[in-house]
């Protein structure tokens, strides 16, 4: 059977609407948490749209995960009366849903007055500003996630208690595992050929029930849509068929947190040449390549907010957690917080592996990389890399990591270099989304605090 080619222009989306059959498209802008939010749209209003733009209640960046309106925020609140905000229709970012006979799902980002805080808005920006330095960035994502014989509604009904794996015990890189359930694995490979988010590798981790799957790299801007439309699009999938997955950054004390790595590295604009290669140089680490890492582990504590992004983000940041708890970096060292992968011009890149499953792909990249072209344009060099354990190292107080959201926030919003980077509208709104964040995780009377307090004190 021959597969149906996505529209990848206006012209394309336009010819397939008017001879397709379907009624409606789909259109969606994901939000600061990196959530999707969109709906079904009339296909002459999808037409029409893609000429003028379209509105979008600019809500869906100022409230959050669980639809609560945020406090504090000056680019919308009740102040503004929440009006639509402009939009614009990306038809380079058509996907055709498979289970939804084809339908066109077509990806938005905010103009005017919410373009300062829009998540993709914020990334491209930075790849704009990495063109300007003569460079193009080439990057992928990698995560992990659990998957449970659960649905939103039994979750809830167990109160998120005594929930069903999909296999039980340790089993990582399990062959019985992924040919037993090859059905849910063939439908997430097929489905990411399906919609463009290509998976590189799929295979069970250690822990019951997860996964880590690959994603082929590409472009930075295209690389962050995949990674963000797999995470949406693999819990769709889990949940078609009773299951359910989850992205949390930590779900269990009992089993390590889930990663959500970064790798990038930087071509020359013009020509496509890697530039992060010198076989001259130590570790075959280029000016630029080193620059780079230099910038990201500088600014890793104050970005760390537009990494680890939620309450639950700091509990896998933890010693012993197989997570970074300070700027680190090293050369092939899986301890480092960022780990040069060397070998060739083709294959030299940086990891980014403070990374959490939980991340917002754009904003994560934005960081990731924005901090990198800072190093270069400064000429930050970084400290001596890592060999063997960085666990069991000692480092200045400057690469020390914030170990809360709030402090994360507030290292952000005293960060000049953040600001000149990202500019004020962002910094200011996504820091004080964060804050709520935090306060709201302060309300709450944990299982922790009843076991603890409840008889004794």
């Amino acid at each position: 059977m021959t597969k149906t080619k996505a529209p990848r222009t206006a012209a394309d989306l336009k010819a397939y609407v008017e001879q397709s059959s379907l009624p409606y498209a789909k259109v969606g802008v994901f939000d600061i948490d990196g959530v999707l939010r969109g709906k079904y749209m009339t296909r002459d209003k999808l037409l029409s749209s893609l000429e003028k733009g379209f509105g979008f209640c600019d809500v869906v960046l100022g409230w959050d995960c669980r639809d609560q309106l945020l406090d504090n925020l000056t680019m919308t609140g009740w102040h503004t009366a929440y009006p639509d905000a402009e939009a614009r229709l990306l038809p380079e970012t058509t996907r055709l849903i498979p289970f939804e006979d084809n339908m066109p799902l077509v990806l938005g980002e905010f103009t005017g007055h919410m373009e300062p805080v829009c998540p993709r808005s914020l990334l491209r920006r930075i790849l704009e500003r990495a063109k300007a330095m003569g460079f193009a960035v080439k990057s992928s994502a990698e995560f992990e996630f659990f998957v449970f014989e659960e649905t939103p509604h039994s979750v809830r009904q167990k109160n998120y208690r005594n929930l069903t794996n999909i296999t039980p015990g340790d089993f990582g890189y399990s062959v019985i595992r992924n040919t037993v359930h090859a059905d849910f694995y063939h439908d997430l490979l097929k489905l990411c050929l399906d919609m463009d988010m290509e998976i590189e590798g799929l295979h069970t981790e250690t822990g019951p029930g997860v996964l880590e799957a690959a994603i082929k790299f590409d472009d930075a801007m295209a690389s962050a849509d995949k990674a963000a439309l797999f995470k949406t699009m693999t819990k769709v999938l889990a949940q078609k068929r009773g299951w359910m997955a989850t992205f949390m950054a930590k779900w269990s004390n009992d089993w390590p947190g889930q990663s959500g790595h970064l790798h990038m590295s930087l071509v020359d604009e013009k020509s496509g040449k890697p530039v992060f290669y010198d076989e001259a140089k130590p570790l075959g680490m280029s000016d630029a390549m080193r620059w780079f890492v230099g910038g990201q582990q500088a600014l890793m504590p104050e970005l760390l907010s537009m990494i680890a992004c939620t309450v639950n983000s700091y509990t896998r940041l933890i010693p012993g957690a197989w997570a970074p708890t300070s700027a680190s970096w090293g050369y092939e060292n899986r301890t480092c917080a960022l780990r040069v992968i060397g070998g060739s011009p083709k294959t030299q890149r940086v990891e980014y592996r403070i990374a959490a499953a939980d991340i917002n792909p754009y904003i994560a990249f934005a960081a990731s990389i924005g901090s990198g072209l800072w190093g270069i344009e400064n000429r930050i060099e970084p400290t001596k890399p890592i060999a063997g354990n960085a666990y069991a190292e000692k480092f200045p107080a400057k690469l020390a990591l914030p170990t809360t959201l709030w402090e994360a926030a507030q290292r952000l919003k005293a960060s000049k270099p953040a600001r000149a980077l990202f500019g004020d509208k962002f910094v200011d709104h996504y820091a004080a989304t964060r804050e709520w964040e935090e306060r709201e995780a302060r309300k709450a009377i944990t299982d922790w605090q009843l076991a603890r307090y409840f008889e004794i004190i």
